[in-house]
């Protein structure tokens, strides 16, 4: 293979997982968008010179609707070169119904299962934790694979099934529709200001968990009424 193969497959596989981070956004979609912003043929130069702006605007603002911090996601990696190999994903651990009494399940929407750094629309794989105050294990990593064809709504509707069995997820963005889905599933949607370690995120929810939880987070958890009922008089004091 020669360095200008080897060039065009990383620009490619750029530009796929680019169109990851974006909400309802395929390679197709953002390759189009792409070459609006600058002409064909796509290289390393022409990448480089596009800004936050010129994404934002082109194809007559296609992209206007999405959120700059997840369009600089985007940006940056189409930017920059990267290792070609499969992403390594951590093991999971056994776990059987009941092996952690008060314990939450978690779904964290994650492109590189190690960060919170996934639109709840376009990420490619839930990560599912069961957590207590003491213990943390990753039980199933849920690829977001869907059938093609399936409409915006649909779509949102199979992501939120895939992970129904859980209490919370955590998400670096969410829309307003896929959101009532999941609340509609009695999930409650943690929507992060920016991207973070999933390995904060749990040492977060194990503190909360340890010592006063909300009256919402205490129910899932299997605390009877009455405490839950004191969690609420401390919160509020």
């Amino acid at each position: 293979m020669s360095s200008q193969d080897i060039l065009l497959r990383d620009l490619a596989l750029r530009i796929g997982l680019a169109a990851r981070a974006l909400p309802d956004t395929d390679a197709k979609r953002l390759f189009t968008v792409l070459t609006d912003c600058v002409s064909l043929p796509i290289t390393e130069d022409k990448i480089g010179s596009i800004n936050l702006k010129t994404l934002k605007t082109a194809q007559a603002g296609e992209f206007s609707n999405i959120d700059d911090a997840l369009l600089k996601k985007a940006l940056h990696i189409l930017k920059h070169s990267i290792e070609t190999g499969d992403i390594q994903k951590p093991d999971i651990d056994n776990y059987i119904e009941g092996d952690m009494p008060g314990s939450v399940r978690i779904a964290c929407a994650s492109n590189d299962a190690i960060n919170i750094d996934g639109h709840f629309g376009s990420c490619s794989q839930f990560l599912i934790y069961q957590v207590s105050a003491e213990e943390t294990r990753l039980i199933d990593i849920r690829s977001t694979n869907s059938l093609d064809g399936l409409d915006r709504e649909d779509k949102n509707k199979y992501r939120a099934e895939l992970i129904q069995d859980c209490q919370v997820i955590y998400m670096a963005s969410v829309g307003g529709p896929a959101a009532a889905k999941i609340v509609k599933l009695g999930i409650h949607p943690m929507k992060l200001s920016g991207t973070e370690a999933i390995t904060d995120i749990i040492d977060q929810l194990q503190t909360v968990i340890s010592g006063t939880p909300p009256p919402w987070l205490a129910k899932v958890m299997g605390i009877d009424a009455i405490n839950r009922f004191r969690f609420e008089r401390e919160a509020t004091g």
